[in-house]
């Protein structure tokens, strides 16, 4: 009898692995590491955020068990998020959980809703949890386009005559991540209609819906006619707010999923720290100044990023929204690949970026890039990158 554990063998080694452990020996032989390669957000909440989490933390009766499903307060502050930023009505009762954090919401509905040897899409390149979600709940995944161009939907298509069984599940994420394109209200009434038609559940991952550089917003699946009827919308505090160490997270949208979702999460957990909770709530509810900080915090990074490195000799094309550039590896390292190109900036320029083959096999060639240090160390960045180009 095999000792290799059934969902283990499905996992491929962490492709990230490799460059956190140079990143942390570097680091603790003392060097200067630059970190480009996680997302993980260097500010902080506002501070009211902060009182009402430590008042509440004060009071002796909140460190009981909460609610798996979120406290009232907090999924109605999400249903009326939703409603003035998108214009969505939600039954914060039918409509609306609180996950603990939108990957670990991901993760518990792809338990929730597939079967070993359903068939799922999803993008490719895309955030892992996109497609080991499903894989970890012993589904096979078929490969889409990420960019949400005219070949996305002729693979759709294909893959709808072409599997067995034929898929049950669409996971698209816009703005995307690694990639930071962006789609429109026209390209999801696509989505839908075609989810519709072919009896397809959508899940979408909005977590970076506040981070956009242009005039105009990004918007929701859920702002199209019906779609409730296919489709559940993941969000996060994490990048808005500023609270990734939170775990705040939530899933609205079609009430089935949503019911699917909540029954697997009463069995696995029970919810958030209650003072992080009421906390959230009075993040979505109050001021909303951090929200137009943080993008304004993001696109100078990004401005001084796409202007140093490319006078470093790095070319970045400039995202239009996300936390993350997405940028195609120098033509004289093309050959080595993401991964070992990653190593050796670590190695030789002290800057750490993630690898484009960990976000699935249409990366690799391309590295992400994440807006997560300040202007100053971005530029020490990019004159670092310079002399290692220039040494070939």
């Amino acid at each position: 009898m095999s000792e290799e554990f059934y969902r283990i063998k499905r996992l491929p080694p962490y492709v990230f692995a490799e460059v956190n452990a140079m990143k942390a020996e570097a680091r603790a032989r003392g060097e200067d590491i630059i970190d480009l390669g996680m997302g993980n957000p260097d500010g902080a909440p506002a501070q009211h955020v902060i009182d009402k989490l430590s008042e509440v933390a004060n009071d002796p009766t909140a460190h009981r068990y909460s609610a798996s499903k979120g406290i009232k307060g907090l999924r109605l502050a999400q249903a009326n998020y939703y409603k003035r930023r998108f214009d969505v009505d939600l039954d914060m009762d039918s409509e609306v959980v609180v996950t603990l954090g939108s990957k670990e919401g991901l993760a518990n509905l792809a338990q929730a809703i597939t079967a070993p040897g359903d068939v799922v899409l999803a993008p490719n390149p895309s955030y892992p949890i996109h497609t080991f979600g499903f894989i970890i709940a012993g589904a096979a995944i078929r490969s889409i386009p990420a960019a949400p161009g005219p070949d996305f939907f002729t693979r759709l298509e294909y893959a709808m005559s072409y599997s067995v069984p034929k898929p049950s599940v669409l996971v698209m994420g816009y703005p995307s991540n690694p990639t930071a394109y962006v789609a429109d209200l026209d390209f999801y009434q696509k989505v839908v209609d075609f989810a519709r038609e072919h009896k397809l559940w959508v899940i979408s991952d909005l977590a970076y819906a506040e981070i956009y550089y242009g005039d105009t917003p990004t918007p929701s699946m859920l702002q199209i006619e019906g779609a409730k009827e296919r489709v559940v919308e993941f969000t996060s505090m994490s990048k808005t707010y500023s609270m990734p160490g939170w775990r705040m997270g939530f899933a609205v949208g079609n009430q089935k999923l949503i019911s699917a979702l909540t029954r697997v999460k009463s069995y696995l957990d029970y919810g958030a720290f209650t003072p992080i909770q009421v906390a959230a709530t009075a993040a979505l509810n109050g001021p909303q100044d951090i929200i137009d900080q943080n993008r304004a915090l993001y696109k100078g990074r990004r401005d001084v990023m796409v202007e140093s490195f490319g006078r470093a000799g790095w070319d970045i094309p400039s995202p239009e929204a996300s936390m993350f550039a997405w940028a195609p590896v120098p033509e004289q390292f093309r050959e080595l690949g993401s991964m070992e190109f990653s190593k050796r900036l670590i190695a030789e320029a002290g800057v750490a970026v993630a690898p484009g083959t960990g976000f699935g096999d249409e990366g690799e060639g391309y590295v992400r890039l994440a807006l997560v240090e300040n202007e100053q160390r971005i530029r020490q960045a990019a004159r670092s990158i310079k002399k290692f180009l220039s040494k070939g």
